[in-house]
């Protein structure tokens, strides 16, 4: 049984009824999107590698630009999941730096006389912090190259900087342009797009990385959606992610889909794997759903996996899972954890695998939403949130 393609078999009137039209589909169809949007980086190729050269990243180290990856919620996360990769491929400084961040902050976060480069994230492109900071940035520092990514071609973002001295826009194809309240699609799509931008000047190292996670991907969405249902059915009220590098930005991602699919019925929580043990393992209890996304790199994993023992012997949460990469295995005496991990041994490293990890969040946090009987299209009852952030006061 798949319980993600049952909801997908559904007659529309009753997918209109239960608030499925969208979600269901928009997370089944990653994987095949992943496809299109890297020939949509192919395609762009040439010309943006013309831009990046102009915004100094083909220069000697020391003059290289100051990289920025904005976003606010989850597009925030997206460059939580990317500024390794990118510091990595890019040999500069690499930050993710929230619009919310820089809205306020902004000239504390803007160095005199330094070159920069933001890169910019936004499913619709209309968030009311990431247009007031990039207006900003615009008309008061207008040395910064702005690379903006979103799925929606109409967006204000885009508009702003068509035709911009420094500016290159990049919009995905609508169907990541998700419909629903919950950015899926459109997370992992520009999150794979972040990553073909690291290997701006070796996309034929990143092509078979791209097809495994996608193989990865379409293995692995049946089995986190079986364990999804069964986790929902528990009815645990909190649920806590941990994972370390760029997989704790999938730890932030899960938390946000998990929190605002439930309209909060779920309290939720992320931390570093580290981090946790100061202070926030107070929260855990016997209700509490624990997830670790575990990493493949031996250091990282011996850290993580004593975490999971000393919680298994203080017995402080009601269940534990383990997501682990392409073709690993938990040690042993981890014996009271579930293990979730793609069938097969795809060659997908850890800095890799945010787009597939994050499949397990979004499963949570659909069938979670359904548990608690809310419509996931548009979870909010109360409107506390929806699809666009509404916009605020600009000071």
């Amino acid at each position: 049984m798949n319980p993600l393609k049952q909801l997908l078999d559904l007659p529309a009137a009753e997918k209109e009824k239960r608030g499925l039209l969208h979600t269901p589909h928009e997370i089944a169809q990653q994987p095949a999107t992943w496809r299109s949007t890297w020939k949509l980086f192919e395609k762009r190729l040439p010309e943006i590698q013309e831009f990046l050269i102009k915004a100094g990243l083909q220069a000697t180290p020391d003059q290289r630009p100051i990289v920025y990856l904005v976003g606010a919620g989850t597009s925030d996360y997206i460059g939580q999941c990317l500024h390794h990769l990118l510091r990595q491929k890019w040999q500069c400084e690499v930050e993710a730096v929230s619009s919310t961040s820089l809205l306020i902050d902004f000239s504390d976060l803007i160095l005199k006389d330094r070159p920069y480069l933001w890169v910019s994230f936004s499913r619709s492109g209309d968030s009311p912090e990431g247009v007031a900071v990039l207006q900003r940035a615009l008309a008061q520092q207008p040395h910064i190259s702005h690379l903006v990514i979103s799925c929606n071609a109409a967006g204000k973002m885009t508009q702003m900087i068509t035709g911009q001295d420094n500016c290159l826009s990049i919009v995905l194809d609508e169907e990541t342009n998700d419909r629903g309240l919950a950015m899926t699609s459109s997370f992992t799509n520009m999150v794979l797009f972040g990553q073909a931008l690291a290997h701006t000047w070796s996309a034929a190292e990143y092509a078979p990385i791209v097809e495994s996670m996608c193989t990865a991907a379409d293995s692995f969405l049946p089995l986190a959606s079986k364990m999804a249902i069964t986790l929902a059915e528990l009815d645990y009220t909190r649920a806590c992610f941990i994972g370390s590098g760029v997989l704790a930005g999938v730890a932030q991602e899960s938390a946000l889909k998990l929190l605002e699919l439930t309209a909060g019925k779920v309290k939720t929580m992320s931390q570093t794997t580290l981090g946790l043990r100061h202070g926030p393992m107070a929260a855990l209890d016997r209700e509490t759903l624990f997830i670790c996304f575990l990493s493949t790199e031996s250091t990282r994993q011996r850290y993580e996996i004593d975490l999971l023992r000393e919680i298994e012997r203080k017995q402080l949460v009601g269940a534990s899972v383990a997501v682990i990469g392409c073709g690993a295995r938990l040690l042993p005496e981890i014996e009271n954890t579930q293990i979730l991990a793609p069938v097969g041994h795809w060659d997908v490293p850890d800095i890799y695998r945010p787009v597939i990890d994050v499949l397990f969040g979004q499963a949570l946090g659909l069938f979670f939403s359904l548990h608690h009987g809310l419509t996931p299209d548009s979870p909010s009852p109360n409107g506390a949130i929806s699809r666009v952030v509404q916009p605020i006061m600009i000071y």
